[in-house]
């Protein structure tokens, strides 16, 4: 697997742009419960298996997915670790996000009490 660094924002950039989509979210919940086929996977949706297979792609190439071809099967696998940077990156700012609205509390309570 390719070595992604969360401050990488062309990695960034690709991963929210895959997980912007509906679909995209849905397969990356599926796999979540473990591999499965690009078949398996697509018999839950009304498209087309080459329509199915550019979701898989913009996965794959963000890095959240990886793929492996035995014969005629494309098995596709969660890649975790980048989930994970995603999530970092977002609890980051998340905490920081928090700490300023615990102080706009603190401060507008303390301001009520004034009055």
């Amino acid at each position: 697997m390719a070595n992604y660094r969360s401050t990488d924002p062309d990695l960034l950039d690709r991963g929210f742009s895959a997980l912007a989509d509906a679909t995209r979210r849905d397969i990356i919940a599926r796999l979540s419960a473990g591999e499965a086929s690009v078949t398996d996977l697509a018999a839950g949706y009304d498209m087309a298996l080459p329509s199915f297979l550019q979701h898989v792609r913009v996965l794959e190439a963000a890095g959240l997915i990886s793929t492996v071809k035995q014969g005629r099967v494309r098995t596709c696998r969660l890649e975790t670790q980048r989930l994970a940077e995603l999530d970092r990156w977002i609890t980051r700012y998340h905490a920081a996000w928090q700490r300023r609205l615990d102080r706009l509390g603190d401060m507008l309570n303390r301001k009520g009490d004034t009055q």
